[in-house]
């Protein structure tokens, strides 16, 4: 029997009903965000990422829930900005030097010997120069939210370091830099980019003579107990950028984005001092093994291998910008 003129109206209003209930209920569920890392969550970038989670639930867990993924369970850190730019997810945390398709300004972190301390980073990534620069790659999608510290790095070697001079023939792995590259051309020693989980084993066998790390690294990841030097130079800086996609983050309602960002703000300086915590902790781990002897650089050795280095900053000047070399020279404390 066909259906009545009745009954198809009915059934008309029911769908529409329905249609207008599911919209206004899909419209109230709390917006997903992803927040992808590669390391763990016992780690200062692992615990930043937890603190958030935390913060955006207690402020905001019926408009934003955050979702976090370390152990690259979602994505490593080279594929993570592409997986961004798909809306697969929507904060990340890489290292500096993974930004350098989208702009080579970042290249200035890498620069040697070119910060102090980390208050003099923290003094640069402050200002005005170092907050540019979290929207240096807007017009290629992406919006940095914050730095994050990993550390100052150390070189560790099978043979004591004091001087430029003691580098010389030696081979050291290093990221995929070009600047870090220069950097050890600088001191007529090999870089060699060699992945990160294969540095251990490349230094027990010998395969390479070294490797630049801060402290945390090489406790963790026991680089001390196969290298019999470490030569405290703080000669360089492993710092990570929190990052969403401009998207993503324009697409947001003015006051839950600037909710959303504060939240962020104070999961970063948490995360920062948990750095700080642990650089200490791991560099005192590493005096009580007596598996390594530490060398702590004179200033006038530190004056050295400035002098040695510096001329990388020349290389690179055209493409960083000599004025924020500048500016982040004079962070430091003397200048």
């Amino acid at each position: 029997m066909k259906p009545t003129l009745a009954a198809l109206s009915l059934a008309a209003i029911t769908a529409a009903s329905t249609l207008v209930t599911g919209t206004a209920s899909a419209a109230d569920d709390p917006i997903v965000i992803k927040f992808s890392h590669v390391v763990a969550e016992n780690t200062p970038k692992g615990q930043m990422a937890l603190k958030l989670q935390e913060l955006v639930e207690e402020r905001m867990g019926d408009r934003v829930v955050v979702e976090v993924y370390p152990n690259s369970q979602l994505f490593g850190d080279d594929k993570v900005l592409e997986a961004m730019q798909l809306g697969d997810v929507q904060l990340a945390a890489p290292a500096l030097s993974k930004f350098g398709r989208y702009t080579k300004k970042l290249a200035l972190f890498d620069l040697p010997f070119l910060f102090e301390d980390l208050d003099a980073v923290d003094r640069f990534q402050q200002s005005e120069a170092g907050q540019e620069l979290l929207s240096s790659m807007e017009k290629k999608g992406l919006i940095g939210l914050g730095y994050l510290h990993s550390g100052l790095k150390q070189f560790s070697s099978n043979e004591p370091l004091r001087v430029p001079e003691d580098a010389a023939g030696m081979k050291f792995r290093i990221m995929s830099s070009e600047v870090l590259e220069a950097q050890f051309k600088a001191v007529d020693a090999t870089p060699l980019k060699k992945p990160f989980s294969e540095v251990f084993t490349l230094l027990q066998t010998k395969a390479i003579d070294g490797q630049e790390s801060p402290w945390s690294n090489t406790y963790t990841k026991k680089f001390f107990e196969v290298q019999p030097y470490i030569t405290e130079s703080n000669h360089g800086l492993l710092d990570y950028m929190v990052v969403t996609s401009a998207e993503f983050w324009n697409g947001l309602p003015d006051d839950l984005r600037a909710e959303l960002k504060a939240a962020i703000d104070e999961a970063v300086v948490y995360g920062n001092q948990v750095a700080r915590e642990k650089d200490l902790e791991y560099r005192q781990k590493i005096v009580d093994s007596g598996r390594t002897e530490i060398i702590t650089l004179t200033p006038e050795e530190r004056a050295q291998w400035l002098q040695a280095m510096k001329p990388v900053w020349e290389e690179f000047e055209d493409e960083i910008g000599a004025e924020l070399i500048d500016a982040a020279y004079a962070s430091n404390r003397g200048n």
